[in-house]
């Protein structure tokens, strides 16, 4: 009896024994949670974001995205420089470049030129080609420090100040190249064709004048031109204003201009859309769920006469959008070059330290189901002539076209404006 007392007595002090381990590792792992430092919560809650809204869930398995979590907390991160970096190493396994922490300067100077009217800098709206992975720039600001270098849709950027655009990516290559007005960096430019050269160009505050006009007249008709550079947050407004001044001046046909204009806030995009078409849809996005959501456009419109619409490979993202929407439905003739093909929407979240972080969170199909990444627009003239030096001006050969184009229209009123009965023929003028 004596020896069953002690085994008993024996077992009670070693389950005792093992619940006091057990509590106090519990105790243990709940203080090292508590104990999270601010720049580790701060690439915690980077990941999390990427984790709930990130368009391609496949892609975390494939890469073992929880594992990258807790290699990524592992390491020893105590200035905000060292969570941007570890939170950069974390995204980078997804391979998509506009997935991307922003910094405090970077993300404060996205915000102003999503909703403001200006940006200091060189000019250059920047992309990666789909094939080399390389730094490509999408389009050149009008006016712009690289602009007036002669930097062009296409171009490959090398290196900014001596570093790798290729070792910086897309991200910090874009910020590398803003900073205080005045200032000076020295990029090393290639083209398609293998021409390598080095431009100093001097930041400066550039105006973005996302919404320009002009009426275009002569012996026999009146025709309207509006540019659009980009899609900030008030640019829809702008463009009803301008519609409403251009019908005063009872214009008969419309030119779009959407040239070098490579995208900004997809709202936006989608409202210029609604202001020209009918209970039409305007743009289909596909989720992480694989659930297309249709957006169709309201029954009034501001402008119901004859389109042509300028694209370029400078033309992306939100204005591929506008660009789809008013192909696809007929309500405009595309002229130019095909688009960019950036058909990837991307959200807008705060973190701490005034960061931000920009994540994927769907694509889109324009309305007869097309996929524009990677791609693009196809339209339905091109247009095989060189860029004028600004856009809308009297040498601007390209606007010629459109408008000699909308003039048969309207002198023979009873063709339709089908874009489907149109072929790729080159216009040279």
């Amino acid at each position: 009896m004596n020896s069953s007392f002690n085994k008993l007595l024996t077992f009670k002090t070693l389950i005792n024994a093992l619940m006091i381990i057990v509590f106090s590792t519990n105790i243990l792992l709940v203080e090292r949670v508590d104990a999270l430092s601010d720049t580790k919560q701060l690439v915690l809650d980077a990941w999390t974001l990427v984790n709930e809204g990130f368009y391609d869930p496949e892609k975390f398995d494939e890469i073992q995205w929880k594992r990258i979590r807790q290699k990524t907390l592992q390491k020893q991160i105590e200035t905000s420089e060292e969570a941007y970096s570890a939170i950069e190493d974390m995204l980078r396994p997804l391979e998509d470049p506009y997935t991307r922490i922003l910094r405090p300067k970077d993300y404060e100077l996205l915000k102003l030129s999503n909703f403001g009217s200006e940006i200091n800098g060189v000019g250059l709206q920047l992309g990666e080609d789909d094939e080399n992975k390389k730094v490509k720039v999408i389009s050149t600001l009008g006016g712009s420090p690289a602009e007036e270098a002669g930097i062009v849709s296409g171009d490959f950027i090398e290196t900014v100040d001596g570093l790798s655009s290729e070792e910086l990516g897309l991200a910090n290559t874009a910020s590398k190249l803003r900073g205080e007005s005045g200032s000076k960096v020295l990029v090393k430019i290639s083209s398609k064709s293998g021409e390598v050269r080095e431009v100093d160009l001097e930041r400066r505050s550039v105006d973005l004048r996302p919404v320009r006009t002009k009426r275009i007249r002569d012996d026999s008709h009146t025709i309207g031109y509006l540019g659009i550079t980009q899609f900030s947050e008030s640019v829809p407004k702008k463009v009803e204003e301008a519609l409403q001044e251009l019908k005063e001046k009872e214009v008969e046909g419309l030119i779009l201009d959407l040239r070098n204009n490579s995208g900004g806030l997809v709202s936006s995009g989608i409202a210029v859309a609604d202001s020209f078409l009918s209970e039409s849809p305007i743009v289909e996005t596909k989720n992480r769920n694989g659930i297309k959501d249709a957006i169709i456009s309201e029954k009034e419109t501001s402008f119901e006469g004859p389109m042509v619409t300028l694209v370029n490979k400078g033309t992306a993202s939100a204005s591929e959008i506008l660009a789809g929407s008013l192909q696809d439905n007929g309500r405009s003739i595309l002229m130019g070059e095909q688009t960019y093909g950036k058909g990837l929407i991307q959200s807008l979240k705060s973190l701490a330290e005034d960061s931000g972080i920009a994540i994927t969170v769907a694509s889109y199909l324009t309305p007869k189901g097309n996929n524009i990444q990677g791609q693009g627009i196809t339209p339905d003239k091109l247009l095989d002539l060189p860029d004028a030096s600004e856009y809308g001006s009297s040498d601007d050969k390209w606007v010629r076209n459109a408008e000699l184009f909308l003039e048969s229209l309207l002198d023979k009123e009873e063709v339709p404006i089908q874009t489907s009965e149109l072929s790729n023929e080159e216009i040279k003028i």
